[in-house]
């Protein structure tokens, strides 16, 4: 019997409106611009993955990721994607970065394998499957206007909020202290300043804002900073968390070996998909790091596969599985369901979300196969 090879690869330009804009320090979210890919194979089986590129942050565009992905696809043709240690590594020695696109291809390859293996991805990733529970973010806003947001957090039953900070310190303190009061003791609020302060400003803002009792800063210095994240986790007393910082496992021995941060936020989109998150996990958990699930502004088809990696790793211990609630329109079929905060995983083979076919046959694709 003849090994299953690639025949075609479709790529769609997934393009979805927000409710609202939603602000951070460093810029301003209006709609969802990913890539969807879909791989075909000779025995007929498909697999889909998803990626976000966010321009201010991987510095990929779905443009750029569009021509990335007809190029990477043509490596696939003819191949065993079974093998996706080899066809990531063919992917990364063809183009450097661009994990985004490369996080959809790899998620739509490990879709692939546990379909043939007729496993969840969760089974197939060698874990089992957990009840998963997501905090919800709000943006950056007038500190009453989020205080609000806050409090229906809590009250729609999610765990914590994330919080958007890092526009000006004194305000930031302002917001968190209209929250923690809106919100009550004892709900946790996690922050996430997006590379908004610098050193001297971060500490300081930290120390002001741990009265409120934060669980959590996510990056409060400049990505490229990694001295300065260093030191404003030791002058900190709220536990750190690296983001825009890692990108890799290369990233990660770095920051787990300089001491720089507490905690670890993992995307796909960032690491160019499950293969090197796992990676990431890995060294995480050598150096005694506890890592979170993040997402960038994938549909629930990209937040369910993150969500089959987060049941399969017991490390990460926090999930922020939540960018479906900015989407103006859900155009998934199967995957993921959320109650509240709560998170399920369905069972069927794969990561277990698929496109609707009205939706999907609206969008700018093309397909190659050779």
């Amino acid at each position: 019997m003849a090994a299953s090879v690639v025949t075609h690869v479709e790529i769609f330009k997934l393009n979805i409106g927000l409710l609202e804009p939603f602000q951070v320090a460093i810029g301003t979210l209006r709609h969802a611009t990913n890539i969807l890919v879909k791989i075909h194979t000779s025995d007929g089986l498909t697999g889909l993955g998803e990626g976000s590129p966010i321009e201010f942050i991987v510095g990929e565009s779905q443009a750029s990721d569009f021509e990335a992905a007809r190029a990477l696809a043509r490596l696939l043709i003819g191949k065993n994607p079974l093998a996706i240690q080899e066809r990531m590594n063919e992917m990364d020695a063809f183009l450097v970065g661009s994990p985004a696109v490369k996080c959809a291809l790899d998620m739509a390859l490990y879709d692939l394998l546990a379909k043939c293996a007729g496993l969840p991805l969760y089974a197939l990733l060698a874990g089992e499957k957990i009840a998963i529970h997501t905090c919800k973010t709000i943006g950056i806003d007038r500190p009453d206007i989020m205080a609000r947001r806050a409090a229906e957090v809590k009250n729609s039953g999610f765990p914590a909020v994330k919080v958007k900070v890092g526009t000006d310190r004194v305000e930031d303190v302002r917001r968190i202290r209209a929250i923690r009061q809106a919100v009550g003791d004892g709900f946790p609020i996690r922050i996430d300043a997006n590379q908004g302060w610098d050193p001297p400003e971060a500490v300081l803002a930290l120390r002001d804002l741990a009265r409120f009792d934060i669980q959590l800063c996510e990056q409060p210095v400049a990505h490229w900073n990694h001295a300065a994240l260093k030191h404003v986790r030791e002058q900190s007393p709220v536990p750190i968390m690296a983001d825009e910082s890692l990108f890799d496992d290369h990233d990660a021995f770095k920051l787990a070996c300089m001491g720089a941060c507490d905690l670890f936020n993992i995307k796909l989109a960032k690491a160019g998909g499950i293969r090197t998150a796992a990676k990431i996990d890995a060294i995480a958990q050598a150096a005694g790091i506890r890592c979170m699930a993040g997402c960038m502004i994938e549909t629930r088809l990209g937040l369910s596969a993150t969500a089959h990696f987060v049941s399969a790793h017991p490390n990460v211990q926090f999930a922020d599985l939540d960018s479906v609630f900015v989407l103006a329109e859900d155009p998934v079929v199967g995957g993921i369901t959320y109650d509240g905060g709560l998170v399920s995983l369905p069972d069927t083979p794969g990561h277990g979300a698929d496109i609707d076919p009205n939706f999907l046959a609206g969008l700018e694709s093309i397909t190659v196969t050779g």
